[in-house]
């Protein structure tokens, strides 16, 4: 069949659905009929390995939900200086069982105002010091060849104020002001203020920022230098939909939508989670499926897991194919300073009694800071009070008290408050850091034995897990961005540091901390892609070992009854159970009883049977 057929098989499938959401969002039939000709033009300027994945995906739908996909963030300069740095880098990626990369922002932004790259000038071009285009096409084409999938960040709710439209707009082009919120007195704004919730009240405080030279102030929800889009306009939604469009066509596999719950701004609300945002996303689901179906849309949406479901859309109209799993991450570090591990079983309970269909990204650490999002109701109901038990978090992981090993540093710090997030990699919070100032190998020993807990216990949630680059060996803080001007100000720097080569090439070398993170963890991420029941869709559930400090986690198919056991506690402690038959322990290889099992401080136990006839 040619390419036009396809296109038009379809468009026709999906055009009806599309043209009543765009008709029911926008009313104006002109647009739409402009939105549809831009996608047959993007169709069929699609490369023929990109249309040949389209098709072998849409055979195979559910190919991203198997087990041996292992994801992993990195920025482009800190990992290999340049787009063609990271070609050269796949060997080392493959060999971290990593197949899918994702690429932290690498489009044009200005220098100094780029909040990491989330303040895009140009979403046509990548920063010089990066490449071009033809090199992202070409790391894309390498990429798939080594069967890995690349991922990108999509920013839509705001440009950079040196945008081209953010240009023509500052010089008064009524055009391009009507594609974001200006207001020239500050009635509307303070009624936005009203209701809207600060995202950085101390290094951003309010929702608008007022431009002097011409007399408006612009909505600016995160930083100054970043204009809120106006998605009311439908000049806008087809504007950045081509922009998606042309992304998609340099080989992309997923994109990520950057803050989707903030993209459609209503006065009167929070602006959060309105109910035009599930028709944006539907729309760029349909749009992606009739142009380029082997691209997954993953949604960034940092709300509880019960609260983010409305996302992934329903079975008959879906939206995201995948969101990230923030919360559970942030409650995971919670459990590991209080030695408590109710809350994140909880959360899990939530997550595993939802559809199978709803796939999560799991993840210890990433590019962002960690913000205390928990369920203080619940730790309410503890006797736990928030702003108390959120101070003590950022105390305990600054290493402030006694029994902490961890090292990092507090982000948008607000001394009214009193408020925080936290900042540093998973090794430094771990005691890794802590362990080689003090030269202790006993230390270094138990740090890593609880980096290897914490990603075992990652590894065994359903869905996708993803790496933050540097983690696979064990890499800490990196403090010399105080010395940068551009940087010192944002402490989130500190873990986002050059991934050191030098140490990476001591994981050949028998004894190391790079070599005893990058086997064992290895060692894990090889026997999760080799057992079916690591499939996304297996039944998976929580284990009660009548000890609050010990997380038990069951994944069941018809071969094997799997069974882990986490404990967050730094001293032994006993997990009282007893199941039938004999098990293995999957990281030894020893027959074991799970009859009341000792867990050691920080320890893990990986434990399997095979079922019935597959015994």
């Amino acid at each position: 069949m040619k390419t036009e057929e396809i296109f038009q098989k379809r468009l026709i499938a999906r055009h009806d659905e599309l043209r009543w959401l765009y008709m029911e969002l926008y009313g104006n039939s002109d647009m739409f009929a402009e939105l549809c000709d831009e996608m047959y033009r993007f169709a069929m300027e699609r490369a023929p390995e990109f249309r040949s994945l389209d098709s072998k995906r849409e055979k195979d739908p559910g190919w991203f939900r198997k087990n041996d996909m292992l994801g992993m963030m990195l920025y482009i300069d800190n990992f290999a200086g340049n787009l063609k740095g990271v070609k050269g880098k796949l060997d080392y990626l493959k060999a971290c069982n990593v197949n899918c990369i994702h690429l932290m922002p690498f489009l044009e932004s200005p220098k100094g105002r780029s909040d990491g790259g989330y303040a895009v000038a140009d979403f046509r071009k990548v920063q010089p010091n990066l490449g071009t285009m033809k090199d992202l096409v070409e790391l894309s084409k390498a990429c798939h060849k080594k069967n890995i999938n690349l991922c990108m960040d999509f920013v839509m709710n705001h440009t950079s104020e040196d945008h081209e439209w953010a240009k023509r707009a500052r010089s008064g082009e009524g055009e391009y002001m009507s594609r974001y919120f200006f207001y020239d007195n500050p009635q509307i704004p303070r009624q936005y203020d009203a209701t809207v919730p600060q995202v950085f009240p101390t290094s951003a405080p309010g929702n608008f920022t007022y431009l002097e030279e011409m007399g408006n102030y612009v909505m600016t929800t995160f930083y100054p230098y970043q204009w809120d889009l106006n998605y009311k306009n439908p000049r806008v939604f087809n504007e950045m939909m081509y922009n998606f469009l042309f992304l998609a066509n340099q080989g992309m596999d997923i994109i990520r939508i950057d803050a989707v719950p903030y993209i459609w701004k209503e006065l009167g609300t929070q602006c959060r989670n309105l109910p035009q945002v599930h028709t944006i996303v539907r729309m760029m689901r349909i749009i992606s499926e009739i142009v380029c179906p082997s691209v997954l849309l993953l949604g960034e949406v940092v709300m509880e897991p019960e609260k983010v479901v409305p996302y992934f859309g329903t079975v008959e109209k879906p939206e995201c194919h995948m969101l990230y799993n923030v919360t559970t991450m942030a409650t995971t570090w919670n459990s590991l300073a209080t030695r408590d591990v109710r809350l994140l079983k909880k959360q899990m309970d939530i997550v595993n009694s939802l559809p199978k269909d709803y796939l999560f990204l799991n993840y210890l650490r990433c590019h962002d800071d960690i913000g205390w999002g928990l369920d203080f109701a619940t730790l309410k109901a503890w006797g736990m009070k928030e702003a108390e038990h959120k101070r003590y978090l950022n105390q305990y992981f600054s290493g402030r008290y006694e029994r902490s090993e961890s090292r990092g540093e507090l982000y948008n710090d607000d001394p009214i408050t009193q408020d925080a997030r936290f900042c540093g990699t998973t090794a430094s919070m771990c005691g890794v850091e802590s362990a080689l100032y003090e030269k202790n190998e006993e230390k270094l020993s138990n740090a890593i034995g609880l980096d290897l807990m914490l990603h075992a216990y990652m590894l065994t949630q359903s869905g996708i897990p993803m790496l933050y680059s540097g983690d696979e060996i064990g890499q800490i803080n990196d403090y010399t961005y105080r010395d940068d001007p551009e940087k010192r100000e944002d402490s989130r720097y500190l873990h986002r540091g050059k991934f050191q080569w030098e140490l990476a090439e001591k994981h050949k070398e028998k004894g190391t901390l790079q070599e005893r993170m990058f086997t064992g963890l290895k060692k894990l991420e090889e026997i999760r892609k080799s057992r079916s029941v690591f499939d996304s869709g297996v039944a998976t559930y929580t284990y009660d070992v009548k000890d609050s400090a010990i997380l038990g986690i069951i994944r069941e198919n018809e071969e094997e009854r799997f069974i882990a056991l986490f404990n967050f506690a730094d001293e032994d402690r006993t997990a009282w159970m007893e199941e039938e038959g004999e098990y293995s322990d999957l990281i030894t290889g020893k027959k074991m009883r799970l009859c009341n099992i000792i867990v050691p401080g920080h320890g893990f136990f990986w434990a399997s049977k095979k079922k019935g006839i597959y015994k």
